[in-house]
């Protein structure tokens, strides 16, 4: 599977950031981009040089691949030689040495944890790294992580440090229905924080908790209706799930069990989860936007938070493509709720529509009825910090609205000692502008909502404000009449990166240096969230 690489690759805290000066990605040669790597693959090409043979790497051989004519890297115990797609790297060719030559998971994960390098690097794998003499006895087994799955011990330390006990599950059954019982012995838990897929015999459901995933996974013993019902005891922590038996057989055991089954698992090391959801409906928002609905399968129970994002996955030319996404509601003028009803089974997508790209084209191709992937969520965006704010400023450029749509619509609806919601709107011309008549008929429907549309390429008759984020265009629009707010700011990383660093925002204690996979960016109530930078499509990044 290959993943369109979004321009806020690198991470925040990369070395290729400082070294040129913000720029987010490298500039390619002709000939060097995205769908001329995918013909390479499949070209029948010798990529690793080995003429189609796997072979076991040692440590030693491995270090000595560390050049840019000769660079091998270690992903999760297999080597890939990386030599042919160095011109290819949007990040470039210095981002890859970072790894020459050593194992680069570490890294991988802080900047491309989401990419399928398994699909992306196939016709360049040597083999596996070769298997290490036996341990010591006296080898403390608990300090290992395999596979991203920590031993109990392990577990049950790191949750007890954090004030958590380890979940659990136990299951019983009617004549009609197959009751499965979570204990995640938390009380912030609630539908958000579930995730169930039916598909075929295999039930999955995954528990969010913190920073980690508690996963059941079986086949199970007998088939089931498609559709079940979810409640949570948030007050407990209990989850239950409802399954309807097929049949009113009496089931002798839940099932077998699946990969990382009743299993607590960093987050992080999850890897992405996928289910096919049909296309409902699209819709023209402005001259290249338009607003997609995509419809859940019945099987499935998934709600995106608030701020969060997902991963759609399409294939073109016969390769997987991956591309982020950040969901948002149907209209800024509908009732906000939370999704807290089984049959809400729709997610909306506001997408610009690239002619030279590679994604959205295709996206834009598609049919209603036809088939997309969508994966669990993914960000670290929390909207439970905002319950006590009283002003919040919105700074936001081009479909970097569309994070956005979901917190102003939470925080004008769900927010009780909110006073005023400010949204400063970047775009190059009135034709961009996403959503405007909705946003003008909220602002006068909710006097505390006050929208300020700024273009950087007006016309003549244009009467409102021109130019791009500055501190002359700030200085009124963030006057604060509390302590308790927050400025949000997301669009294209140029626009993201200048807005930081304005002086209204910044103040000596201005935090460096954070990743994608790391905590959230706050600077004296500016919020940052580099999941954002991920999920929002960037202008420069024709996909």
């Amino acid at each position: 599977m290959l993943n369109v690489p979004s321009q806020s690759f690198p991470a925040p805290s990369s070395q290729q950031r400082v070294a040129s000066g913000g720029r987010s990605k490298v500039p390619l040669k002709q000939g060097r981009s995205l769908m001329d790597w995918i013909r390479l693959t499949k070209s029948g090409k010798d990529l690793t040089g080995l003429k189609g043979r796997l072979i076991e790497v040692t440590e030693e051989e491995l270090k000595k691949h560390n050049t840019k004519d000769d660079c091998w890297i270690c992903i999760r115990g297999f080597v890939y030689n990386v030599t042919p797609y160095m011109e290819y790297h949007p990040g470039g060719e210095d981002e890859l040495m970072r790894a020459a030559g050593s194992d680069g998971t570490d890294l991988f994960d802080q900047v491309h944890r989401w990419v399928n390098y398994e699909s992306m690097l196939k016709e360049c794998l040597v083999g596996r790294m070769a298997v290490k003499p036996a341990l010591p006895k006296d080898y403390h087994e608990e300090k290992k992580v395999l596979n991203g799955m920590l031993p109990k011990s392990q577990v049950a330390d790191t949750l007890a440090k954090e004030g958590c006990s380890s979940p659990s599950y136990d299951w019983f059954q009617t004549d009609s229905s197959v009751t499965i019982v979570i204990y995640t012995k938390q009380k912030d838990i609630n539908l958000d924080s579930v995730i169930v897929d039916h598909q075929d015999d295999s039930f999955r459901a995954e528990i969010l908790i913190k920073d980690y995933s508690y996963i059941i996974h079986v086949e199970l013993s007998h088939e089931i209706e498609e559709d079940f019902s979810v409640r949570v005891v948030e007050n407990v922590g209990k989850i239950e799930i409802v399954l309807k038996k097929k049949e009113n057989a009496s089931w002798k055991r839940l099932g077998h069990p699946l990969e990382n089954h009743n299993s607590l698992i960093l987050k992080k090391d999850t890897g992405l989860y996928y289910r096919k959801c049909r296309l409902i409906s699209k819709e023209g928002v402005t001259h290249d936007t338009k607003l997609f609905c995509l419809m859940l399968p019945p099987s499935t129970h998934l709600q995106v938070p608030v701020g969060q994002h997902v991963y759609l996955k399409l294939t073109i030319t016969g390769t997987e493509i991956v591309k982020p996404y950040t969901p948002v509601s149907d209209s800024l003028l509908s009732e906000f709720k939370e999704p807290v009803l089984l049959n809400n089974k729709y997610i909306y997508f506001l997408i610009k529509i690239y002619p030279a790209g590679l994604f959205t084209p295709e996206l834009d191709q598609l049919q209603i009825g036809d088939f997309v992937s969508v994966s669990n969520p993914e960000g670290s965006f929390k909207i439970s910090q905002f319950q006590e704010l009283e002003d919040l400023f919105l700074l936001a450029a081009g479909t970097g609205f569309t994070p956005m749509v979901k917190i102003l619509n939470y925080a004008l609806t769900n927010i009780p000692s909110l006073r005023k919601v400010k949204l400063m709107f970047f775009n190059k011309t009135e034709d961009d502008i996403i959503w405007r008549s909705q946003l003008e008929k909220l602002a006068f429907k909710d006097k505390r909502f006050d929208v300020e549309f700024v273009l950087s390429a007006p016309t003549s008759e244009w009467n409102g404000k021109w130019g791009h984020i500055s501190p002359a265009l700030l200085s009124e629009f963030l006057k604060r009449s509390s302590d308790k707010s927050k400025v949000l700011i997301c669009g294209p990383t140029p626009f993201t990166e200048q807005g930081i660093r304005i002086p209204q925002l910044i103040n000596e204690e201005r935090v460096t240096g954070v990743s994608p996979t790391s905590v959230p960016h706050e600077l004296m109530g500016v919020y940052v969230d580099p999941q954002w930078l991920l999920a929002s499509k960037k202008r420069g990044n024709q996909v």
